[in-house]
C-alpha cells in the first residue's frame, strides 16, 4: 500500500469525533463580523430584478460587514465571469465597505462516474480562480445530492476525499479555503461532516456552518460540534428538530459560539416566502440584538 492510500484508509477509520485533526487554528475568544448570502435574494436575482453590484449597496445600506457571492448570480453561471465583471463587482464592494468574504459554486461530488466528477472537479478550481480574483478568502462547495443506488456512505467517501483533496491544493496555490456546507444530502450530521473534514486533512478545507440542515433531535448539540471547524456560517431562520422546522433560538447559537470560541464572518441566509428587502433587515435586526452587536 503506497503512502496516500494508507493515509486515505486511515483517515476514513478514524471513529467520528477523535481527533482534533480539522480544526481552525484560531486566537481563543469571540469576534463576529455579520455577512449576508447572495442566495436570500434568490428571486429577484434570478429574475432580473437585481444584480450582485446592487446586492452589494443593500447590504452597506443595512451595515452587512460582508457579502457571499454566490457563483449562480454571476451571468452565465457556471462559466466563469468575465475580468471586467470581476473587477466591477470588487470596486463597487470596496467603495461601500463591503467586504467579498466568499463565493459559492453547486457541485457534486457524489456521483458515481469519475468522469463526470471530473467535471465537478474542474468546475470548483475554476471558481477558486475567480474567488481569488475577487479577493474572497473563501468558496463554498457541498458533498453531493446523495448516497448513490448500491452504495454505502463509506464507499462514497472513499472517491469524494480525494476529489476535495485535490481542490484543497488547488486553493492552496491560490490562497482561497474550500468551505464545505453541510446541506441535509449527502451529509446529514455534524459526526458525518467531521468525518469527512478529517479524512480530507488540509489546512484549506473547513465547515460553512448551515445550522437549518442539521435535523436531529438537537441541533444546538451539533452547531457546538462544528464551530471548531467552521471557516464560515448559514445562520437560517429556522432550525430542524426530529424532522420539524422550528425558529432558530438565537441565544442557544450565541452559547454555543461562546462556550467554544469563533473569529470570523457569520452570514445570514433567509428562506421561503415573502420579501427579502423586509425579511432580511427584520432578521438581521434580531440577530444584533442577541449577539449584541451593531
Amino acid at each position: 500500500m503506497n503512502r496516500r492510500a494508507f493515509l486515505l484508509s486511515s483517515a476514513l477509520a478514524l471513529p467520528y469525533g477523535v481527533s482534533a485533526q480539522g480544526k481552525v487554528p484560531r486566537a481563543p475568544g469571540v469576534r463576529l463580523k455579520l455577512g449576508l448570502n447572495a442566495y436570500s435574494f434568490d428571486r429577484p436575482l434570478r429574475a432580473g430584478e437585481m444584480t450582485l453590484e446592487d446586492l452589494v449597496v443593500f447590504a452597506a445600506q443595512n451595515n452587512f460587514d460582508a457579502l457571499d457571492a454566490t457563483g449562480y448570480y454571476f451571468p452565465g453561471y457556471p462559466k466563469v465571469p468575465t475580468d471586467d465583471t470581476i473587477r466591477s463587482l470588487k470596486k463597487k464592494a470596496y467603495v461601500n465597505g463591503v467586504v467579498l468574504s466568499s463565493t459559492g459554486v453547486r457541485n457534486d461530488f457524489s456521483l458515481p462516474d469519475s468522469t463526470a466528477r471530473k467535471v465537478q472537479v474542474q468546475l470548483v478550481k475554476d471558481w477558486i480562480e475567480v474567488a481569488a480574483k475577487l479577493g474572497a478568502p473563501v468558496i463554498r462547495v457541498f458533498s453531493g445530492l446523495k448516497i448513490p443506488e448500491g452504495q454505502t456512505f463509506d464507499s462514497v467517501l472513499k472517491w469524494m476525499v480525494p476529489d476535495f483533496q485535490e481542490c484543497a491544493a488547488h486553493g492552496k496555490q491560490f490562497g482561497v479555503i474550500l468551505g464545505l456546507q453541510n446541506h441535509n444530502d449527502f451529509l446529514k450530521t455534524a459526526d458525518q461532516t467531521i468525518r469527512l473534514i478529517q479524512a480530507v486533512n488540509s489546512d484549506w478545507f473547513g465547515n460553512i456552518l448551515d445550522i437549518g440542515s442539521l435535523r436531529s433531535a438537537d441541533p444546538y448539540a451539533e452547531i457546538e460540534k462544528l464551530v471548531p471547524y467552521a471557516v464560515s456560517w448559514q445562520l437560517k431562520e429556522l432550525v430542524g428538530i426530529d424532522g420539524k422546522e422550528v425558529p432558530t433560538d438565537l441565544r442557544k447559537v450565541k452559547a454555543a459560539i461562546d462556550k467554544v470560541g469563533y473569529r470570523g464572518f457569520l452570514p445570514i441566509e433567509t428562506l421561503g416566502a415573502g420579501d427579502p428587502r423586509e425579511k432580511v433587515p427584520r432578521f438581521i435586526a434580531q440577530i444584533r440584538a442577541v449577539f449584541q452587536l451593531s
